[in-house]
């Protein structure tokens, strides 16, 4: 998967503190910025080292890039991805960054508010930029600027054994008539009637941390409600704490309560065909299809009253405000982009293909194709950001005891209203973190 959500993000400020995370080998000879010869630029690129696939692949296009370039040089460092965010907040703080540093989407606004990166308006050529998801522009921008383009985004959605549908009689949801709360839990209902055990639905539980925010917030979405206001990101109060957010919540407590939840424990409740029903991402396919080959059907989340929404955002690439050679910079990333460098990422892991020319050429993803739906998701709007504020590292760390605390079976007001207190005082003991002209 393109995040790993097992392992969570602990770290929910951006303060700058002496952290003191960072190796010592990773910042050694490191300095600030580009080294460049009369002959050669070096610029140095760090990224996350996800899964081997991915590694691979980066691995190889940056051989590629390096031998069509031979003035530029790209020194790849890879690091371990449950560390990551926190050797890059180190290194923010010691002036120490690379040159090109790979974000994951939703924490690109701390780094762009705190002024570590440069914005790429007038470094990509405009026709990339227009063949990029809406989604990527989306999750790359902070104060009406561009700071960062992935070359994927991520798909979010319902796996379903088709033949255990039919028997429950059960229509088929598209996007365009998606099921409502109502048909949900019905179909729940009527699966678990012939599920040996009645738990009909793999939550991803076992994933935790960022999982919870990124598969379950959408949830809160389609049901009217959200992490916080959108309006003005200055408070929580009265949304991440409102009617519609504790209704669905409570709820969710419900279907666990009700043993209709698979606690997943072994991370097989699909595969194994133990349910017939579960939340998941494009990284799921590939295991997926191999389990259940014709009878895996992809199907939109639920319309719990606001529309059917959908989790988005995944790695991207940002320049860092100490690059001394931007443009070369710019170059690397626009290789990234090209459609067949983009589709050798995809194929790799599944995900979303960043560019329309990507998609078109993607098997998975083009008309047709058994993915297409994560596409047209994001295509036409269904996709919600993350919360695009330097505030969302402890929006996502609340969102997720919050999801601890449903799952414990603890009193749904009572969790939210803690978390929109912790929130509302970190947004305020930053000021409401203002722009570069307010502070």
């Amino acid at each position: 998967m393109t995040t790993d959500f097992t392992m969570g993000y602990r770290n929910h400020t951006f303060k700058l503190l002496s952290v003191g995370l960072i190796l010592t080998t990773l910042l050694s000879g490191c300095g600030k910025g580009t080294d460049s010869t009369a002959d050669l630029t070096l610029l140095r690129v760090w990224a996350h080292a996800g899964q081997e696939r991915e590694r691979t692949v980066l691995q190889q296009q940056v051989a590629r890039f390096n031998r069509a370039n031979p003035d530029t040089k790209i020194q790849l460092t890879l690091i371990p991805e449950g560390s990551y965010n926190a050797q890059i907040q180190a290194a923010a703080v010691a002036g120490e960054l690379p040159d090109l540093i790979e974000l994951d989407g939703p924490f690109l606004s701390a780094y762009a508010w705190q002024g570590h990166l440069q914005p790429l308006d007038d470094l990509l050529d405009n026709a990339l930029v227009a063949d990029l998801l809406p989604s990527i522009i989306a999750q790359g921008s902070y104060a009406d600027r561009l700071w960062a383009v992935g070359v994927f985004d991520s798909g979010l959605g319902l796996y379903a054994d088709r033949s255990k549908l039919n028997q429950a009689k059960l229509r088929i949801p598209s996007l365009q008539q998606p099921w409502s709360l109502q048909e949900f839990e019905t179909a729940l209902e009527q699966l678990a009637i012939a599920d040996p055990d009645g738990q009909v639905l793999d939550l991803k539980l076992n994933y935790a941390g960022e999982w919870y925010t990124y598969g379950l917030s959408p949830l809160l979405q389609s049901a009217g409600g959200d992490l916080i206001d959108r309006d003005h990101l200055r408070s929580a109060d009265g949304t991440l704490n409102g009617s519609e957010s504790k209704a669905i919540l409570t709820r969710v407590q419900n279907w666990i309560t009700n043993n209709l939840i698979d606690p997943n424990i072994d991370d097989a409740a699909f595969t194994s065909r133990r349910v017939p029903l579960a939340l998941g991402g494009h990284w799921n396919y590939q295991q997926y299809r191999a389990s259940l080959g014709d009878e895996l059907i992809l199907l939109p989340l639920p319309d719990f009253g606001s529309g059917s929404k959908t989790g988005m955002g995944s790695w991207c690439w940002a320049i860092t405000d100490t690059a001394r050679n931007p443009r070369a910079a710019a170059q690397f990333i626009a290789f990234l982009l090209t459609t067949e460098e983009v589709l050798a990422m995809t194929n790799a892991n599944s995900a979303v293909p960043a560019t329309r020319s990507a998609i078109d050429a993607s098997p998975l993803y083009r008309a047709g194709g058994p993915l297409h739906l994560f596409f047209e998701q994001l295509d036409i709007g269904h996709g919600i950001p993350r919360p695009r504020t330097p505030a969302y590292p402890i929006i996502t760390a609340e969102f997720q005891k919050i999801v601890d605390r449903v799952r414990s079976g603890s009193d749904v007001t009572a969790a939210l209203n803690n978390a929109v207190v912790k929130i509302d005082r970190e947004i305020t003991d930053n000021r409401g973190y203002p722009g570069p002209g307010e502070r």
